[in-house]
């Protein structure tokens, strides 16, 4: 159990801001026209992120239990605890690609300190550099994972929090100076509504489902170690509130650095490993901050990832009964299997024989998690909360038995039941492809 209720909210924060928050929310905001996609994007927060985050919480708090054992406590002999098992093995596959990634943040922190920016396209196609750095990634995990709930994640992400603010700030500041900073902040702030359709509020709504870090069940994970007398409401607000929070603060970082280098705000995930190194470097300092965007970059897939080996290894403690070391060192070992898996196909004379379904590894895992995996145990678990768990412990996490007003327990109900299932059906039918041929046939 968390120690305090500060630790913990860090810790959930700290597993909902990823490398979303600073590579992907930046693009996706550049590609949908600036300020209107954020306005969008923060209905799509409070109206599906909030109370998706607050259910997962919920699922948690009262039953102290991982997403296998919560489900199994409140629906005994049923097949709802395989929403749980799928949750799990959805993180395992999102680690597999995560820290490859993470690992090309590390080696760019690196090279960023003795000025050899690597050439991004000739760096991801080798193995052994990636396979490194990968590999020290989850060491880093490992290394804090050992040392349990309290010792371990909760410390690290007091520490890491701040830092990664701190380093946001920095980051901000030095954009903010920059001549033609006030283009690059009108784009982000002033919102042009004609850029507003169907596609940008379907985006906003997935950039909002995936950046909160639901469906998968690692904030049920942390809320089963919430303090006892925890508000669940007021942790899932702060959670969706900061996840926001830096968001907009990345785009602070890049957009006025866009726009005074001439650089496309909606370039792609490119944007983070080819376009802002260069950018960064014609910056006064431009080594040192560098160093700090990636070293940024670096802390946030530590925080996220941090919670996705967290529930696996939960599992199998409560489950199994392994002790933590243990559990640890396999769920480790099964991250580490697959990330060599994902870095291997990452290279040309590999990426056709370590591959399925006509894709590489890296992107099938890619794939499935953001389109299948994720989307269905998002739907899954908002549904068992809106119609298979007890009312009354909605009615008593949600008012904070009985101190708090019980107005808003019919809305969440609402949400939950319909409004959330419909949303992520429709991020589904988007992430599939079968939503944009839909349209068209209706719209030929």
């Amino acid at each position: 159990m968390f120690v305090t209720r500060m630790g913990g909210v860090a810790a959930a924060v700290g597993s909902a801001v990823g490398l979303g928050n600073v590579w992907r929310f930046p693009y996706e905001t550049g590609q949908n026209g600036g300020a209107a996609f954020i306005l969008v994007y923060l209905c799509c927060v409070l109206l599906l992120g909030f109370p998706l985050v607050a259910a997962e919480l919920m699922l948690g708090s009262t039953t102290r239990r991982n997403p296998v054992g919560a489900l199994r406590q409140l629906a005994p002999r049923t097949a709802w605890p395989l929403v749980g098992v799928l949750g799990a093995i959805a993180m395992l596959l999102v680690v597999g690609f995560y820290s490859v990634v993470a690992g090309w943040t590390l080696q760019y922190s690196v090279t960023s300190v003795i000025g050899g920016i690597p050439d991004f396209g000739e760096f991801s196609s080798h193995f052994t550099m990636p396979f490194v750095c990968m590999t020290g990634f989850i060491l880093l995990n490992v290394f804090i994972l050992l040392g349990g709930v309290r010792k371990g994640i909760e410390r690290a992400s007091n520490i890491m929090m701040p830092l990664l603010f701190l380093m946001m700030l920095v980051l901000c500041v030095n954009s903010l100076l920059l001549p033609k900073a006030g283009d690059g902040l009108a784009f982000l702030f002033h919102p042009d509504f004609s850029k507003i359709d169907i596609y940008v509020v379907v985006s906003a709504l997935g950039q909002a489902f995936f950046s909160v870090s639901v469906g998968i069940g690692t904030l049920l994970t942390y809320g089963s170690y919430m303090r006892d007398g925890s508000s669940v409401g007021k942790s899932a607000l702060s959670i969706v509130l900061l996840d926001t929070l830096i968001a907009i603060l990345a785009g602070v970082v890049i957009f006025p650095a866009c726009f005074n280098f001439g650089v496309e705000p909606g370039a792609g995930p490119g944007l983070a490993f080819i376009t802002l190194p260069d950018v960064f470097m014609q910056m006064t300092g431009g080594r040192v901050l560098c160093t700090i965007f990636f070293v940024l970059l670096s802390v946030a897939a530590l925080t996220s990832t941090l919670s996705m080996f967290e529930t696996p290894i939960a599992i199998l403690q409560e489950s199994f009964g392994l002790r933590r070391r243990n559990a640890v060192i396999v769920v480790a070992a099964t991250g580490w299997l697959l990330g060599v898996g994902c870095t291997a196909s990452m290279c040309p004379d590999w990426k056709d024989t370590i591959a399925a379904f006509g894709m590489p590894l890296f992107d099938l895992f890619d794939h499935v998690t953001a389109c299948y995996l994720m989307p269905g145990c998002g739907l899954l678990f908002s549904l068992f909360v809106g119609w298979v768990m007890p009312r009354h412990l909605i009615v008593d996490t949600l008012t904070d038995h009985g101190r708090r007003s019980a107005r808003i327990v019919p809305v969440f109900i609402f949400v939950v039941r319909f409004f959330a299932p419909l949303s992520i059906l429709v991020i589904f039918l988007s992430g599939s492809g079968i939503f944009e041929k839909i349209m068209a046939l209706l719209f030929a």
